[in-house]
Formats: C-alpha cells, sequence, structure tokens
C-alpha cells in the first residue's frame, strides 16, 4: 500500500480535537487548548462526544468511532488531535472503515492510547499519522513545554523534524495490546518506545513478545529509546535494550524525547522523506 502524506497545517485552518479514549471531569485543559490555539490564528472544532462518559470512557464505541469517521468526513477539519489517552483506541479497530480515513487523509496526532490508531491508521489507510503532543496534557496545562510545543508546531506545519528516519513505534504496552492483528510494517522501519509505570520485568515481557513476531524482528533496523517513566530499574532497562540491540546487530540511540512527561518531540510514522 501507498502511504499518503496527509497536507500540512496552515494558519486559518481548523484543529479538530477529538475524544476516542478517556473521559475527561474537568474541562479547565480542554477551554486553555482551544483559546491557545485561537490565538494561534486556528480556528477550533470539537467532535461531539468531547463530553460524554460511558464507565472509564469518552462515550461508548459506537459514540467514538461515530466522532472518529465524522472528523475525518467533515471537509472543514485540516488536522485532529486527540483529547487525551488512557483506554479505549483499541476497542475501536475493528470497528473503523479505514476507507474513509484513506480517502481523508488529515494530521493525526496523539501518543499513548493513540497509538493504536497511530500503526493501524498507517497500516490499514496508508496514512503518514503522528506521534506527539495532546489536548489534556499538553496544549492545555497552565506551564506548556516550549520545546513540546515549537516541535509539534516544526513537524506539522514546516515538514521540519530534529531526527530523520523511518519511525514507527510508540508507547509499548499499547503496541503490544495489537499482537494477533496485522500491525507491522512491511518494510524496515526505526522502532522508537516509550512507556509509564511498568517494571522492567514486563518490558522486558513486552520487548519479547514483538520479538516473537517474525515481521517485526526481520524489518526492525535500529530502536530510539525514550522515557520509560517511574521505572524500577534504569540499569536493568538500559541494559536491557543495550542486549535486544546486539542480538540483532541494530544501533541503539537512547535519550530519545518521546514520553509521558512534559517534554516531547512529534514523530512522523512512515517515510520522512516524502
Amino acid at each position: 500500500m501507498n502511504l499518503i502524506k496527509p497536507p500540512l497545517l496552515k494558519r486559518g485552518d481548523t484543529i479538530g480535537i477529538l475524544a476516542v479514549s478517556g473521559a475527561i471531569d474537568d474541562d479547565s485543559n480542554l477551554k486553555r487548548a482551544v483559546e491557545f490555539f485561537e490565538d494561534k490564528g486556528f480556528k477550533v472544532k470539537l467532535s461531539n462526544n468531547v463530553y460524554s462518559k460511558y464507565r472509564y470512557m469518552a462515550g461508548t464505541d459506537e459514540e467514538r468511532v461515530n466522532a472518529l469517521h465524522d472528523m475525518f468526513l467533515d471537509e472543514s477539519v485540516n488536522a485532529i488531535i486527540a483529547l487525551r489517552g488512557g483506554y479505549g483506541a483499541i476497542r475501536l479497530l475493528d470497528k473503523i472503515d479505514y476507507s474513509i480515513i484513506r480517502k481523508n487523509p488529515k494530521i493525526f496526532c496523539g501518543y499513548s492510547d493513540i497509538t493504536a490508531l497511530n500503526v493501524m491508521f498507517l497500516k490499514c489507510a496508508g496514512l503518514i499519522t503522528y506521534s506527539g503532543p495532546m489536548i489534556m496534557s499538553d496544549f492545555g496545562i497552565e506551564n506548556q513545554n516550549i520545546y513540546t510545543i515549537e516541535k509539534f508546531f516544526d513537524a506539522v506545519m514546516n515538514d521540519k523534524f530534529d531526527y530523520q528516519g523511518n519511525f514507527w513505534g510508540g508507547n509499548l504496552s499499547t503496541l503490544v495490546s495489537l499482537c494477533g492483528q496485522d500491525f507491522i510494517p512491511d518494510y524496515k522501519f526505526d522502532f522508537f518506545v516509550e512507556d509509564l509505570n511498568e517494571p522492567v520485568y514486563k518490558i522486558d515481557k513486552m520487548m519479547t513478545q514483538l520479538l516473537n513476531i517474525r515481521q517485526f524482528k526481520k524489518n526492525i533496523k535500529s530502536v530510539y529509546l525514550g522515557d520509560f517513566l517511574d521505572v524500577d530499574n534504569k540499569q536493568w532497562l538500559d541494559e536491557l535494550f543495550v542486549e535486544i540491540c546486539q542480538n540483532l546487530s541494530v544501533p541503539l540511540i537512547k535519550d530519545f524525547p518521546v514520553s509521558h512527561g512534559d517534554k516531547k518531540a512529534t514523530v512522523c510514522l512512515g517515510s520522512f522523506k516524502f
């Protein structure tokens, strides 16, 4: 499948805020993010389920997948940023009409649980996506991280990235939750990875699960190690990834700025050179 690069964002465009995972209890960050984008010269449109709640998610599966389809079908929307992560995106994967995504390519950005949509949009629709900041955790906080904000706009407005590569990856535990589906790229890729609150033995187990997938092991050509926040043993973590890369005979690049923390790069999933 040929990959599709979405049109770059420009001033005056409309940014859609899409709720596909966890629900929100307080909309202060949402309101701040809307004001931030409007002050930057963009228009903002909220998905109609932003305030919906079903258990821990932003509405039922039907509500959330309909909101996703509507956002891509809406010709007035130029880019889509996830409201937040949490949990819920993986429940939508067998309900998404990927032809809608392919026929209406738009910038799509998020991380954490949104990793599931990033990689499946790439795999099933051929849409090049972005792992990067979200509304509640980044754009709407009172003290935004300057690096995070600047690198987002560099990527989606100027096609400018600090790191060159054919990147694929994201949140490790979310990637592993996709096992059993066809989600690994058919081409060689630079694997970037991060996670939060996972002990090293679980990180080992999850990486081993991925490496047991023949296509993953065959196509991985480097590892870009992001933040594993609140890990129980940093030395063991480093040793684990050094061992993995030695066994694969691929380079390991440490301190890659992907994270659940405030500082994060916006990484393009798909070919860097278009």
